[in-house]
């Protein structure tokens, strides 16, 4: 599966199209921007730029269709190399085997992987490899990690992010050894979670923060969480989040789909598709709130949202996997590992279901009495069907083949009978 997500980006590569003024988008002008990175170089290109992005990568293969890919892959690094070529980012590549004892070195371990170099920090890139993802990723990590809330329309933005987790905390100033252990944290989570703090008094009370309190905001949900403890470490803003940012409904996005597609429950993921754009998407979406708000608390429950419209390459590739209709809501239990899934029965076009009947399908998923052994035994009695039409024309062939064997046998009689006749006839004239 991530074979078929790390091509996309080459639709971004081949836009030839002639554009107005202001809406030329970047092609590859040829020129080679992204180092090969060696035990000789590796120290000097660190040293260079404010930050390194390597993309950690397997040998060359030597099939010409997977060298194809894998130059398809070197040309997203280019690109994304040409346009942030004024940003001081520094772009290479880690070959796995040639180049081992400096992925040893820089703790390079998994390929396919994008690794970002910041300071004393390793950043990893988990997302979708194509070129506006990643710069996107880049550009976002080149802000400060934590961003202030000072005024009323600045917190009107700060309240309509509500797809994400989010932090804030209210704290006398920068100068607040408090808050440069929530900065530090921060830094843990950048560009993944958002951190936001406040020195104003009137933003404070309408977030009914007291000071040096840290709110954490689970996406989707309405209300905040205030982090135990009148005071807060660096490590225990870290633990706080790393325990509880799996929410219970949380969004597919480009920028961390593996990471968050390999944090599975149990080798399984309940997932929803919904266009949040389309009005039975937004109506389900809707649904599908009040059922993580219900169920919040639980720790065994967590739903992962696919809008459709977000990844239109895929939407071929997830209804001929899954056997679904993307043009409408789905919900189902997919096997991460092998892809085998079971979808809840949306039958009626006309009514979603209601948020007790998710409830209450989603507490059989949980019990086991959903799950995607189910999809492998109607798998097997699509086998066993195709068994029995086999049988059948088997039975059929042999019939034919007897009626074929009687039909010869009175053929053969009936002209032994006409030799007879033929030989009576001859004695006649004879005599």
């Amino acid at each position: 599966m991530r074979i078929i997500w790390f091509l996309l980006p080459c639709l971004y590569l081949i836009s030839f199209c002639i554009a107005e003024e202001g809406l030329e988008f970047p092609t590859y002008d040829g020129k080679d921007r992204v180092i090969d990175i060696d035990a000789k170089n590796y120290k000097k290109a660190l040293k260079k730029y404010d930050m390194l992005c390597l993309l950690y990568h397997e040998p060359i293969p030597s099939s010409k269709e997977l060298q194809k890919q894998f130059q398809m892959t070197e040309l997203v690094m280019e690109l994304a190399a040409q346009v942030l070529e004024d940003k001081h980012i520094g772009f290479g590549m880690v070959d796995s085997k040639k180049d081992a004892k400096v992925a040893k070195k820089l703790d390079l371990n998994e390929e396919g992987s994008v690794y970002v170099f910041k300071a004393e920090r390793v950043i990893e890139f988990d997302g979708e490899l194509a070129a506006d993802v990643l710069v996107e990723f880049l550009l976002d990590l080149m802000e400060e990690p934590v961003e202030f809330i000072s005024n009323p329309s600045e917190l009107r933005a700060f309240d309509n992010i509500d797809q994400e987790i989010k932090l804030i905390g209210y704290f006398k100033n920068e100068d607040s050894e408090h808050f440069h252990a929530f900065e530090e944290a921060a830094e843990h989570f950048q560009p993944y979670i958002k951190f936001f703090a406040t020195f104003d008094k009137g933003v404070a009370k309408k977030l009914t923060l007291k000071m040096n309190e840290v709110d954490f905001y689970e996406a989707f949900m309405e209300d905040p969480v205030t982090i135990p403890g009148k005071t807060h470490t660096e490590e225990e803003i870290v633990e706080y989040v790393n325990e509880h940012k799996r929410a219970t409904l949380r969004k597919l996005r480009a920028q961390d789909m593996f990471e968050t597609w390999e944090d599975d429950l149990d080798g399984s993921h309940i997932v929803a598709f919904a266009e949040e754009e389309d009005p039975d998407g937004f109506e389900f979406l809707e649904i599908l709130k009040e059922v993580a708000r219900d169920n919040t608390n639980n720790p065994d429950l967590s739903i992962l949202w696919i809008d459709p419209d977000d990844f239109p390459l895929l939407i071929a590739y997830w209804e001929k996997t899954f056997k679904i209709d993307l043009y409408k809501p789905q919900i189902g239990v997919v096997n991460v590992t092998d892809a085998d899934s079971v979808w809840m029965d949306i039958t009626d076009d006309e009514d979603l279901p209601t948020a007790q009947e998710l409830e209450d399908w989603i507490e059989d998923v949980l019990s086991g009495k959903v799950n995607t052994e189910d999809d492998d035994d109607d798998d097997d009695d699509d086998d066993d069907d195709d068994d029995d039409d086999d049988d059948d024309d088997d039975d059929d062939d042999d019939d034919d083949d007897d009626d074929d064997d009687d039909d010869d046998d009175d053929d053969d009689d009936d002209d032994d009978d006409d030799d007879d006749d033929d030989d009576d006839d001859d004695d006649d004239d004879d005599d």
